[in-house]
């Protein structure tokens, strides 16, 4: 097991997966990581409505279980064809990422923390990079971020459930929820299998049920990995996108706190990350005419 933070470029959003480091001795106080986003304010869930009659459509939870619209498989198959061109668009923008993660004492205050903020934007030849504009010295010694964390960072969080990974999931419709005022289609999403080396989502995503994109994302990265007595562990995070432009919903804001149960005791940690100042990517270029000009007869 490691003890050093080991950085790799970030292309994409975060999830963790820590890896256990040894006994750390006290660090000085450190700021918390804000309840709210300074970039860009997800949007909240309504408020959960009380109890209702065992007879109401309607659960505790605000999810109601009247049927929706369209048939489950055509919603699915919707919105996976709007997940793979949100895919696609995305990578036409450039964004700034500011990504906070900290280790919470038995106090409840920080006592480790690793702060980066990058822009993710292109080369004059279009080429997609990310250049480091903020990245303190990592304080963090009873975790480490691995390999498998830099994987999820790009592939798991934001999840993006596209036509080309529908089939490796089981999708399960649960009901109708409203967000805000924005009405959802509710789905539990799980992997069928784990292939060796992959990794794969397991949560629940919302669905807007009117441009049928996923807007909110709850769940965690899997699965863990033990081996011996190196252990990764994953904990369960909220990714919410917003409507950045036309029908497509880009990932704004994820947020973890939670306890990473190792085998000598758990840590808790909070994760934050923003993204915002979506702006899209135009290369410019000039058609040179090479054909001559056919001059006018006086």
């Amino acid at each position: 097991m490691t003890a050093l933070l080991t950085f790799v470029s970030l292309f994409f959003s975060l999830p963790l997966l820590a890896q256990q480091a040894g006994p750390m001795p006290a660090a000085p106080p450190q700021e918390s990581i804000p309840a709210s986003p300074p970039r860009a304010t997800p949007p909240q869930p309504a408020a959960q409505t009380p109890a209702t009659p065992p007879d109401s459509k309607q659960s505790a939870s605000g999810i109601s279980k009247e049927p929706p619209a369209l048939p489950v498989d055509q919603i699915i198959q919707k919105f996976a064809e709007r997940e793979a061109e949100f895919r696609e668009e995305r990578d036409n923008f450039t964004y700034v990422q500011d990504f906070v993660i900290q280790t919470i004492d038995a106090d409840g205050r920080p006592d480790g923390e690793y702060r980066m903020t990058s822009d993710v934007t292109f080369t004059p030849a279009g080429k997609r990079y990310e250049k480091i504009t903020y990245a303190p010295p990592s304080t963090l010694e009873r975790i480490t971020l691995s390999e498998q964390d830099l994987d999820d960072l790009k592939n798991v969080q934001p999840f993006v459930l596209t036509t080309q990974e529908v089939s490796k999931y089981d999708i399960t419709y649960v009901g109708k929820e409203k967000l805000d005022e924005i009405g959802t289609y509710v789905f539990d999403v799980g992997p069928k299998k784990i292939e060796k080396n992959q990794r794969y989502f397991q949560g629940r995503i919302w669905v807007d049920d009117k441009d049928l994109e996923i807007v909110k994302t709850y769940g965690k990265a899997v699965p863990d990995i033990r081996k011996g007595n190196n252990e990764n562990v994953f904990p369960l995070f909220e990714t919410y996108r917003e409507n950045i432009e036309s029908h497509y919903w880009f990932p704004t804001y994820t947020h973890a706190d939670d306890v990473l149960h190792f085998r000598s005791g758990g840590v808790h940690i909070l994760m934050t990350v923003h993204y915002s100042d979506y702006k899209r990517f135009r290369v410019s270029i000039r058609l040179l005419n090479t054909e001559p000009i056919e001059q006018p007869h006086p």
